[in-house]
This record gives C-alpha cells, sequence and structure tokens, in this order.
C-alpha cells in the first residue's frame, strides 16, 4: 500500500515517514458494496478498519447512532481490549477501507502517535 494513502487518513497524519512505510507494508485494503455488514455488534472483534472512501452508519441496539466517512476507523476499542464489537457498522455506499488485525495493531504499540490517537478515540468513544 502507498504511505501516501494511509497519510491521508487522520490516525496515520502526523506519522513519521518510516513508521508510515512500516504501516503501508503490513495494512490491506478492501472494498465493499453498499448494504455490505462490515462488523455485527456482539461479534468477536479481530481488525481497525480505515475508510479511505464511501461512508458507513453506526447501529447499536438497532438504532442508527452515527455516520462514519472518509478519514474515521472503528474497531480499535474491541481489538486493543480484547473485546465484542459493540455496534453493528453497514456500509452506506460502496466503500474501500484500510484494514489492521490485531496482530498488525499489537506491533503498532511501538508507534507512540499511533497509539495516542487510537486511546484519544477510544477515550471520546467511552
Amino acid at each position: 500500500m502507498d504511505k501516501g494513502r494511509l497519510r491521508a487518513i487522520p490516525l496515520f497524519e502526523n506519522l513519521e515517514d518510516q513508521d508510515l512505510q512500516v504501516i503501508a507494508t503490513f495494512a490491506n485494503e478492501t472494498s465493499v458494496s453498499a448494504g455490505d455488514v462490515l462488523v455485527r455488534e456482539g461479534d468477536f472483534s479481530y481488525e481497525l478498519m480505515a475508510i479511505e472512501e464511501g461512508e458507513a452508519e453506526v447501529h447499536k441496539g438497532g438504532e442508527t447512532v452515527a455516520t462514519l466517512g472518509p478519514g474515521d476507523f472503528f474497531g480499535e476499542v474491541g481489538v486493543l481490549n480484547n473485546e465484542m464489537r459493540n455496534a453493528t457498522i453497514v456500509a452506506k455506499s460502496p466503500m474501500r477501507l484500510i484494514t489492521l488485525t490485531t496482530w498488525e495493531l499489537k506491533r503498532m504499540r511501538r508507534m507512540p502517535g499511533v497509539m495516542e490517537r487510537i486511546n484519544e478515540a477510544i477515550a471520546a468513544r467511552s
């Protein structure tokens, strides 16, 4: 993956080039169609997803509670805290996502800028 694409995601925008290059080597890209369920509330959490293109709706307990778009990310709480998914996320449009698995995120713990941004997001969502 091109590190320039990663830099467009706020989670990664302030990282040093060498850290960004490391992440680029193990980040995965996936595309989904409108209506696809990206994650289900109550399922085990295996990856963090960052939205590169498109929009998704966040549902908790059957209610729509938020809309996510380019630059937003989700899944960090479950992955880092070894918890179940706390919401269902459904693609509102075709989407392109950047994904990082639990193992890859554990490797990123040595990158303070990323972990600081993730922890800020967890605190804001609590």
